[in-house]
């Protein structure tokens, strides 16, 4: 978002709050918490970085197994103190996820300044299971400017908590690069590749027992997965278990700038998930060049309405490997037959999520009376 952002305004500070999470008790977190306010008084300082933004790097100590209410007072505290005990200096102050940097960029604005805050986080449902983070993100649905959602499914569940908010609640969704295309363009859909996190609700093992199917009638084919979790013991046994290890490469939890490139020098995005809030991994693989085959999940039906076919195939959400396996013939087919279209996939979705496209969105929230 900052490097679509950033080059529309005369000054962009990005305060990146990054939690150190470590088992400490109480006297031990205060200990760690009065050090590093001391040492970031030295340390932090302003650097460049994308869209010619300033960026300032503070680590947030944090003890293992914090509460998100209590997380989102610690790094209102840390931010605080890096502030010197003063509101940050800007006219808009917009944080992404509501818990805990929206409640840090809520409590250390200037009383004039407008506040939003961008929800993006698939693990909402999770952070509105405690009652107390449900109060505090109340309050901070009543502090802010607007409040900013990227897809439905978070749209839905803030309806259902928060009612009595949703005339602050609105829909701007993340930007996408469409400017680097990949050396060649795909010609058969032998490499296939997985970009997300290793999890139960991400059915990544499902996913494993889709390919087996298909490896059994190619051998050609391969899979790459990246991300870590929970689910990655039972994905290693299950991919042993297939006799898969050499058709099956887990590369771990990766950079950004790594899994884009992953994808350019893939055939084929391939997501099984159970639900998403928004998909932002299948635009990117589209502006990359890759064909989609993923499931009907939330965001992705939304994200390529209209333009189905063309990006590829969308399966439904069912508990079994044959869902996947058989919409991946039908797209191979139709893929080998000139049956897709990337130019016209890239060309929609360049126009819904591209840098412009929701730059402008920003600029039209943040300085309504701008020419």
């Amino acid at each position: 978002m900052v490097e679509a952002t950033a080059p529309g305004c005369d000054d962009f500070t990005v305060y990146h709050c990054d939690p150190w999470v470590a088992p400490m008790d109480a006297a031990t977190t205060r200990a760690a918490e009065l050090a590093n306010a001391k040492l970031m008084l030295r340390a932090a300082h302003r650097v460049p970085t994308v869209g010619g933004a300033g960026l300032v790097h503070l680590p947030v100590t944090t003890p293992r197994g914090q509460g998100w209410a209590d997380q989102s007072f610690n790094h209102r505290r840390h931010l605080r103190s890096l502030l010197g005990g003063k509101p940050i200096d800007a006219d808009v102050v917009h944080a992404h996820v509501g818990l805990p940097s929206g409640w840090a960029a809520l409590r250390n604005a200037r009383p004039d300044a407008k506040v939003f805050v961008t929800e993006h986080a698939s693990y909402l449902e999770t952070v509105l299971e405690d009652p107390e983070a449900v109060e505090l993100y109340d309050l901070l649905l009543e502090g802010v400017t607007r409040f900013l959602v990227v897809g439905d499914t978070i749209t839905e569940i803030l309806k259902d908590r928060f009612p009595h908010r949703l005339d602050k609640i609105g829909r701007v969704p993340n930007p996408i690069s469409f400017s680097e295309p990949r050396p060649e363009p795909v010609k058969d859909l032998v490499k296939w590749l997985y970009v997300g996190s290793l999890t139960e609700r991400k059915r990544v093992t499902l996913l494993v027992e889709a390919f087996a199917q298909c490896h059994a009638e190619d051998p050609s084919l391969t899979l790459t997965l990246t991300g870590d979790g929970e689910s990655r013991g039972p994905v290693v046994e299950l991919i042993a278990e297939l006799g898969l290890r050499d058709a099956v490469t887990l590369v771990g939890s990766i950079p950004h700038e790594q899994a884009l490139q992953l994808m350019r020098e893939h055939d084929l995005l391939v997501h099984a998930s159970r639900y998403e809030t928004f998909g932002m991994t299948i635009v990117e693989a589209a502006a990359a060049g890759l064909p989609l085959l993923v499931t009907r999940c939330g965001g992705p039906e939304k994200i390529l309405a209209g333009i189905e076919d063309a990006a590829g195939e969308l399966i439904p959400v069912e508990e079994n490997p044959e869902s996947i396996s058989e919409g991946f013939r039908r797209l191979r087919a139709r893929f080998l037959a000139s049956g897709t279209d990337l130019r016209r996939t890239q060309a929609k979705l360049d126009s819904d999520y591209g840098y412009e496209a929701v730059a402008e969105a920003h600029y039209r929230l943040w300085f309504p009376d701008s020419p």
